[in-house]
């Protein structure tokens, strides 16, 4: 996926890897934001009978601040990397969204340098895999023809986002060496 594949996401995110991962991150942030919103919940102040009594709310999802601030400093970051390997000036600061959509802007020339094409896929894949187990999203798997070469069971799947092939057979799992898919 790294480098000039043309990969274009929902969003007009054109570009290699990276761009599908961009897309995926300018598309997800709003609803990891969305799970910070305190609402009515169960917690301390819950009646019994399950309805929580009034005037409380949810506490904060410490998971879900830690993903925000974890995406959020490596975007901050990504950005400032590529800037600076690009030989381009500082820009000022901006919300997370209008910093990815300033990185995808710069994907045409991220994919001519292979390292930091790679880098920028890795790092949006990384962060993107992140806000989604934090919103709850089980990572998706693919189920491959063939039998596994150990255990010869049609459990073969693969992992896209982890770039895996695996058998799911509980008594194997082995994992297949290269690209299986």
């Amino acid at each position: 996926m790294t480098g000039g594949d043309g990969v274009t996401g929902r969003d007009g995110v054109t570009g290699g890897g990276g761009a599908l991962w961009i897309a995926s991150l300018i598309r997800s942030l709003p609803e990891l934001v969305e799970e910070l919103v305190p609402g009515p919940g169960r917690g301390p102040g819950e009646r019994r009978g399950g309805a929580p009594a009034a005037g409380t709310v949810a506490p904060v999802r410490l998971h879900v601040s830690d993903a925000l601030r974890d995406i959020t400093d490596g975007v901050v970051e990504l950005e400032e990397a590529v800037r600076e390997r690009l030989g381009l000036r500082r820009v000022a600061a901006a919300p997370v969204p209008v910093r990815l959509r300033r990185i995808a802007g710069l994907l045409e020339r991220i994919d001519a340098l292979p390292d930091l094409a790679a880098h920028v896929e890795d790092e949006t894949r990384r962060m993107a895999r992140r806000c989604a187990r934090a919103l709850g999203d089980p990572e998706q798997l693919v189920r491959v023809a063939g039998r596994c070469p150990v255990c010869d069971s049609v459990s073969l799947r693969a992992f896209p986002e982890r770039a895996a092939v695996i058998c799911v057979n509980p008594v194997c799992r082995h994992t297949l060496e290269g690209d299986a898919s």
